[in-house]
């Protein structure tokens, strides 16, 4: 697939600039296209989303992202009117869609299945919701055209989906969504009949796109990795609620959570209790480290006494062979338990004393190493003041 491997060449300075600045969010005077005001949906005796309250903008690329069960999928079937909230709005460009049917709203949704009608040639199933709503004859085929042409499937307008691949079924049904120029955009686990290859290819070619089209696409999604690379924003969800929104990049590095923290990405979490804090800065009692453990960029303010866990990515770990110089903060003692060879990275699992295992992760750099570490090998691990996040909750 090539679809959008020209465009980032052409225009990747002008994405990039538009994914720096793009941040609508930040500005207090900004109006959403999308706002869910304490919205709840029961089904008899569940709570499938919880008084949850959201701000969407437009030309925004946003994630929900949780486990199933989480209320996501729910959450984009109220936006799209195919579910009723139990208590209180959304509000679309201004519009409350309070008994607003599905085919009256400014969204049109793209299914996990793609729902394409077999009997029907490429061209057809793009034009068919053109053809519900009585556009003119000559509208719809140069509708048809556009996006054959902008999901580069000219060649095969006169195919049947079962004649397709599966990357070529998706684009099928992305142009078909995106026909009607709606609002919005509504993705419902867009990639996940795709192999990974494919899967991530299609994930830049959907951001060249939404930033092409300069269209708000909302996204539903468990994978956590397809969450990072697409979003604008993501806004992570438990048991109907929202726990965290913020960029990719916060949400990383700045996890609200324990919950969050595990949730995505790779996490060591460890459990300490305050021993003094001030300043942005503390220290840690943590039963698995031999001296007291520094972390800096702390966020709240902590008292001496209180329980809280440490949030240490694996990246952000240093494994040596070599005892570190005398006065090198946070610094553990352990075996190499196991190894994972991923090509771009190795991944360690490092066993204390206290019998805690230490994930480490390590960028393979280079092509040959002069001594590799192996299974028993006697090791320290140790990390910056900075490379640890304090979690309260």
């Amino acid at each position: 697939m090539s679809m959008a491997v020209d465009g980032r060449r052409r225009g990747s300075l002008a994405i990039g600039a538009v994914r720096r600045d793009f941040a609508p969010w930040a500005d207090p005077g900004a109006i959403p296209l999308i706002r869910f005001e304490q919205v709840t949906k029961r089904y008899g005796e569940v709570t499938a989303v919880d008084n949850l309250s959201l701000d969407i903008y437009e030309r925004e690329f946003f994630c929900l992202l949780g486990p199933s069960g989480c209320g996501k999928t729910t959450l984009m079937r109220m936006l799209a009117g195919f579910e009723a909230a139990s208590e209180g709005r959304i509000v679309l460009a201004g519009q409350d869609l309070s008994g607003v049917p599905p085919y009256r709203r400014p969204v049109n949704m793209m299914f996990q299945s793609y729902a394409l009608f077999p009997h029907m040639s490429v061209e057809r199933n793009i034009a068919f919701g053109l053809e519900q709503d009585r556009l003119p004859k000559a509208e719809i085929a140069d509708r048809v055209v556009e996006m054959l042409r902008l999901v580069q499937l000219e060649p095969f307008a006169r195919r049947r989906p079962s004649q397709l691949s599966g990357g070529q079924r998706q684009r099928v049904a992305l142009a078909r969504a995106l026909a009607k120029r709606p609002k919005v955009l509504l993705l419902d686990e867009p990639l996940g009949a795709l192999d990974k290859k494919l899967r991530e290819e299609t994930q830049f070619e959907l951001m060249d796109l939404q930033v092409k089209l300069g269209m708000t696409f909302l996204v539903v999604t468990h994978d956590q990795e397809e969450a990072m690379t697409m979003a604008d924003r993501i806004a992570v969800m438990d048991h109907g609620r929202i726990v965290q929104v913020a960029t990719p990049g916060e949400i990383y590095e700045q996890p609200a959570s324990r919950y969050v923290a595990e949730f995505i990405g790779d996490v060591n979490i460890l459990e300490g209790k305050v021993i003094a804090a001030g300043e942005g800065r503390c220290t840690l009692a943590v039963a698995d480290a031999p001296e007291p453990v520094s972390v800096a960029g702390v966020a709240e303010p902590l008292s001496p006494g209180r329980e809280v866990a440490l949030a240490l990515r694996p990246e952000k770990l240093v494994l040596t062979q070599e005892e570190p110089p005398p006065h090198t903060p946070n610094v553990f003692a352990g075996t190499i338990w196991d190894i994972g060879y991923l090509g771009d990275w190795t991944i360690y699992l490092v066993r204390l004393a206290s019998g805690k295992t230490l994930r480490v992760s390590r960028a393979n750099v280079t092509r040959f190493v002069e001594r590799p570490l192996s299974w028993d090998d006697k090791v320290f691990v140790h990390f910056a003041p900075e490379a640890g996040v304090v979690l309260t909750r």
